[in-house]
């Protein structure tokens, strides 16, 4: 019996304890959003913490301007060391009334298709994730006395927020998190029987434009026709950022982007992800997006540009016959791997004035800005993982995109020049942020399972 036989077995001889333990973990209504629960977000991290240093790590509480970070590191040296990052904070519980048992009570439930399940907020985001990884360790502890690599655990008590004192930390820590590699458990599966790497995340340029055009509202009898409506302005701007083939008509735009390789391409089209069954549960059935393009390619490896608001002249009850003076959208920019989001904002802007006419002006507000982040394809550790999940779940581990954005993985990317791996085990019926949140037993003991066979793949 290999090392990594007898650690799985004594993942499965040790489930019910691990249970145990993170239902422990689960009552401490550590909800980072509600000032009155401050004294409970650091009871989850001292928890935590307490947890870890029983597996023989260092650990302490680290001090933001918020909630503490959970930062344990067992010995080794830090070029085969992995850095893995949770969170231990969870969102609040309302309506309290729509939950069928306490929410920090956590319980087995079996559901009408025979799935046992753990129901407690915090379940499967992130306390439920976190503790798969804490259990595999555990179980190398027990068997072997020490870890397969090096590892530093990164735990913060802020995501639910915002996570907005985490970048300022990382940056005065980065000797702490020096890695070769970071692990983040707060991602899914692609379906309950299929594990999952999401290997890119989409970046983010969010604008705001407005066009002026007379110095007041005019009336529009004495002055429609010679005078200038800039919301007909605007509305034509906007209808010329798509081509007829639904390509965004910018130019530059997609410079820098590279396809994903035939072999994730055609993985992607075995999942047979029809517009029907995408669009269909949403009362739509036509993809909008560049025709060339595969639906699941349109999410995972493809940029997008959508109108978040448009505003202008009278909105209000009756009529209120006006050319406006002005009138405003808001338009945001998902983007992949390769394009620089200062140069797509610009283009933007330049897009929008070139097209303005005489006695128009534009003015722009800046709202938000991050670059995408991809996984290099020929990562070695990314290989190994993929092949440890599919072992485990008897089943090719997918590699996906993700249309989110996950700013600390952009973080860890920038601050401390890490790639990071995405592996999670939560299911899209989770209820996440919702009443009645869930995590399938399945998900956490065969979650736990596959981090055990990813730190022997990443040892080598």
């Amino acid at each position: 019996m290999t090392v990594l036989d007898r650690v799985l077995a004594r993942i499965d001889a040790d489930l019910d304890a691990s249970r145990e333990r993170l239902f422990a973990f689960l009552r401490i209504p550590s909800i980072s959003t509600v000032p009155d629960h401050a004294a409970d977000c650091r009871a989850a991290a001292a928890h935590l913490a307490a947890d870890l240093r029983g597996l023989g790590l260092a650990a302490e509480l680290s001090e933001t301007a918020g909630h503490p970070v959970v930062l344990a590191r067992s010995d080794g040296a830090d070029d085969r060391r992995v850095l893995f990052y949770g969170h231990y904070d969870v969102q609040p519980v309302d309506p309290l009334d729509a939950w069928t048992t306490p929410p920090f009570a956590p319980r087995i439930a079996t559901l009408d298709d025979g799935r046992e399940v753990i129901v407690a907020r915090g379940a499967s985001d992130d306390k439920g994730q976190v503790m798969t990884f804490v259990e595999a360790c555990r179980a190398y502890v027990a068997v072997t006395g020490a870890l397969p690599v090096p590892v530093t655990l990164l735990i913060e008590g802020e995501e639910e927020c915002g996570s907005k004192n985490l970048p300022a930390w990382i940056a005065g820590n980065r000797a702490a998190l020096a890695a070769s590699l970071a692990l983040v458990c707060d991602t899914g599966m692609w379906d309950a029987d299929t594990p999952a790497i999401t290997t890119a995340l989409r970046g983010l340029v969010y604008d705001e434009v407005e066009i002026e055009a007379a110095d007041r509202d005019l009336h529009s009898g004495l002055y429609g026709g010679p005078a200038r409506n800039p919301i007909r302005v605007l509305t034509r701007v906007l209808g010329a950022l798509h081509d007829d083939a639904g390509r965004i008509a910018i130019p530059g735009f997609y410079d820098g982007i590279t396809d994903p390789p035939a072999d994730v391409l055609a993985a992607w089209r075995r999942l047979d992800l029809t517009p029907e069954s995408f669009l269909g549960p949403v009362g739509l059935g036509v993809p909008a997006g560049e025709r060339d393009r595969s639906v699941i390619e349109q999410l995972f490896s493809r940029p997008s540009c959508d109108i978040n608001g448009i505003w202008g002249g009278y909105t209000g009850a009756g009529s209120k016959t006006v050319i406006p003076a002005k009138a405003s959208a808001k338009v945001s920019f998902r983007l992949v791997a390769g394009q620089d989001p200062a140069r797509v904002r610009s283009a933007f802007r330049e897009f929008v004035t070139a097209r303005l006419p005489a006695d128009c002006s534009a003015r722009f507000t800046d709202h938000s800005g991050a670059p995408a982040v991809a996984v290099p394809w020929g990562l070695p550790q990314l290989a190994a993982a993929r092949a440890a999940l599919t072992d485990e779940w008897g089943r090719d581990a997918l590699l996906v995109g993700s249309g989110a954005s996950i700013p600390i993985v952009a973080d860890f990317k920038r601050l401390a020049g890490l790639d990071t791996l995405l592996i999670g085990f939560a299911l899209d019926d989770d209820r996440i942020h919702s009443p009645n949140e869930k995590y399938d037993l399945k998900s956490f003991h065969k979650g736990i399972r596959s981090w055990a066979r990813v730190l022997a793949a990443l040892a080598g």
